[in-house]
C-alpha cells in the first residue's frame, strides 16, 4: 500500500483553495489537512501539523509565498503555485519539489506528487538516484558521483560530474530535494551552488575545498567553501 502524502494549502483566495482542495480529493494517496488563506494563522499551526508538503500561492497581500517558504522546516517539502511564471527561477533557489502554473490542471498537480513521492523513495533507497536527465529516465548510483553544481544554462537543472569525468545533466531538481536523496554522511554542501562527495576532497580548510577532480593533467578543482556551510562540512567530517 502507498503511503499518503499529507499537505496542508496556502492561498490567499478562497476560490483557489477550494479548487485546489477539489483537485486533491481526486488524487490517489493524498489528503489535505487543512487550508490557510492567511500566512500569520499558517505559522501559527504549521509546525503542530502532521503532513509533509505545503503547497504555497506565491502573490499574496503582506508576506509572499516565497517568504513563506524560507520560514518553513527542510523537513517539510514546497510545491509553489503561481500565475506568474516569473517567480520560477527564484523558487527553485529556495530549493522547492515543484512550481506549478495556474490555472492549475488535475495532471500537472498528479506530476508534482510524483515528485514528491519519487524523492521520498530515493531517500530511503540511499544508493542511487532515479531521475529525469540529458539521457531520459536515468538511474545513477551515488557512489560514482563526485560533484554537483547548478547548470550555468537552466538553474533549475544540476550538472552532476562523475569520478570518471563524465557528465550528466539532473533535469529539474533542486538542492533541498537533490541532498535528500543523497547519502548525507557522504555528501556535503559546500556553497548555494556545489554539492561534494567527502570521497572526492584531497584537502580542505575553512574557505576552500580541494578535490582530486582534475581539470587539466596538472591542475585539481578548488571550491569555495560558503560562510554558512562550513559547520555542515565539518560536521560531516566529525561522523566519519
Amino acid at each position: 500500500m502507498s503511503s499518503t502524502i499529507k499537505c496542508v494549502i496556502l492561498d490567499d483566495e478562497i476560490l483557489a483553495i477550494s479548487y485546489l482542495k477539489l483537485l486533491c480529493e481526486q488524487i490517489e494517496n493524498v489528503e489535505v489537512v487543512k487550508a490557510f488563506n492567511n500566512p500569520e494563522i499558517f505559522f501559527s499551526e504549521i509546525n503542530n501539523l502532521d503532513c509533509t508538503v505545503c503547497i504555497l500561492d506565491i502573490e499574496m497581500p503582506g508576506m509572499n509565498g516565497l517568504q513563506v517558504a524560507e520560514s518553513i522546516s527542510d523537513s517539510k517539502k514546497i510545491i509553489f503555485t503561481t500565475a506568474y511564471k516569473e517567480y520560477a527561477a527564484e523558487a527553485f533557489d529556495l530549493n522547492v519539489v515543484d512550481y506549478v502554473r495556474k490555472p492549475i490542471q488535475k495532471e500537472r498537480l498528479i506530476q508534482a506528487f510524483e515528485k514528491v513521492k519519487q524523492i521520498n523513495s530515493n531517500s530511503a533507497k540511499k544508493d542511487f538516484i532515479d531521475w529525469n536527465t540529458n539521457m531520459g529516465k536515468t538511474i545513477i548510483f551515488t557512489e560514482q558521483i563526485a560533484h554537483i553544481k547548478t547548470s550555468e544554462i537552466d538553474s533549475r537543472d544540476k550538472e552532476i560530474t562523475l569520478k570518471d569525468n563524465s557528465n550528466i545533466i539532473l533535469k529539474n531538481l533542486n538542492f533541498r530535494s537533490l541532498l535528500e536523496m543523497l547519502p548525507a554522511k557522504d555528501f556535503a554542501q559546500i556553497n548555494k551552488k556545489e554539492i561534494i562527495a567527502i570521497s572526492a576532497i584531497k584537502i580542505f580548510s575553512t574557505t576552500e575545498v580541494v578535490t582530486n577532480i582534475k581539470t587539466n593533467q596538472e591542475n585539481f578543482l578548488k571550491l569555495h567553501v560558503g560562510e554558512t556551510y562550513k559547520n555542515a562540512l565539518l560536521e560531516v567530517f566529525g561522523n566519519k
